[in-house]
């Protein structure tokens, strides 16, 4: 069988080739550490690879919004703290138990009515807190301020006066705002039930009223239960020209009593701080569980695929040599 030149040749170049291609391979999977770089190198494990991507990039998006989630709870938290200060200052510094003798002149208990004003406004500029551009304290409605104090002592939330007596259409409207939940998905299977509503076990909700933390509404003696109403109501009394020791008594016991909604409200954020914590260490589990999958299909074993790539590059470096030896001199090379 005659072996032609040029067969020789096709066949080097081929094989050359091939040695090449193989080098190029091995290399790139040494600088990637990525055992395959197209989906036609693998097809079953680029399928898997994708769902695992996808799963890790949304469980990022999960640990993204819960670290949002927690820090507008924490401002949440932080303003609930000062307000319930204050409330603690008010019950013990301006109950009925400082008003004995000296203090009850005019002038001095003037002084308390300014210093519960001031406490009214501290109250409420603390009720309207934002995190980033969302108000803290707003329920669903994170654009606008909730709360507002005019001049004349009264109170709304989102336009709806805080003092209303029940049977008001204010007082049916803040039963509803009361009520508002606003949901965010922290990978716990957002669901929705046959109404196309949020199945609250799938979902966290953030959504704080501040109604609900300072009372809203009118007991049925007609007193406000709102604490901030009621911190006006002390000061108009304390202002007042003769004073209402047994009025104001009242008032101040009524404050204290509402005032232990602040409490409730902290005890609830302390509740799902837990949950949250507990929800970010199993996202974080997830995070480090899904990135072992991941490089256990993608990934490569570095010793052996560095020895793979030393063995091609001697493979190819080999093929080099052979060449030599097969471009051979021709007839032509001893022509002068």
């Amino acid at each position: 069988m005659r072996i032609t030149t040029n067969a020789i040749l096709r066949n080097y170049k081929n094989n050359l080739s091939t040695t090449i291609n193989t080098l190029n391979s091995s290399r790139t999977k040494v600088m990637t550490q990525r055992s395959f770089n197209s989906v036609a190198e693998n097809p079953g494990a680029a399928a898997r690879a994708s769902q695992l991507h996808r799963k890790y990039y949304s469980n990022q998006d999960n640990l993204s919004m819960l670290s949002d989630v927690q820090s507008r709870q924490d401002g949440q938290e932080d303003a609930m703290r000062q307000i319930n200060d204050m409330l603690k200052t008010i019950n013990k510094d301006y109950g009925i138990q400082a008003m004995n003798g000296t203090n009850q002149t005019k002038e001095v208990r003037e002084g308390y009515a300014s210093a519960l004003r001031e406490f009214q406004k501290t109250m409420v500029l603390s009720l309207n807190s934002s995190y980033e551009d969302t108000f803290l304290f707003a329920g669903s409605d994170g654009k606008n301020p909730p709360f507002t104090l005019t001049d004349d002592g009264t109170l709304t939330y989102r336009g709806y006066n805080v003092n209303a007596a029940d049977g008001t259409a204010d007082k049916s409207a803040l039963d509803t705002l009361s009520t508002e939940k606003l949901y965010v998905d922290l990978g716990m299977g957002l669901s929705l039930d046959e109404n196309n509503k949020v199945v609250p076990s799938s979902a966290f909700n953030m959504s704080l009223p501040g109604i609900n933390a300072v009372g809203y509404g009118k007991d049925s003696e007609g007193m406000s239960n709102n604490v901030i109403v009621l911190t006006g109501q002390m000061a108009d009394l304390l202002s007042a020209e003769t004073f209402d020791a047994q009025a104001y008594q009242k008032l101040s016991a009524k404050f204290e009593d509402v005032s232990s909604g602040i409490l409730n409200q902290i005890t609830e954020l302390g509740v799902k701080s837990e949950f949250l914590t507990t929800t970010k260490d199993r996202l974080e589990n997830t995070d480090i569980s899904l990135q072992e999958q991941m490089e256990n299909v993608e990934g490569i074993d570095m010793a052996k695929a560095i020895t793979d790539y030393m063995w091609n590059q001697y493979a190819y470096n080999a093929a080099l040599k052979v060449g030599t030896s097969i471009l051979s001199p021709s007839f032509i090379d001893f022509m002068k």
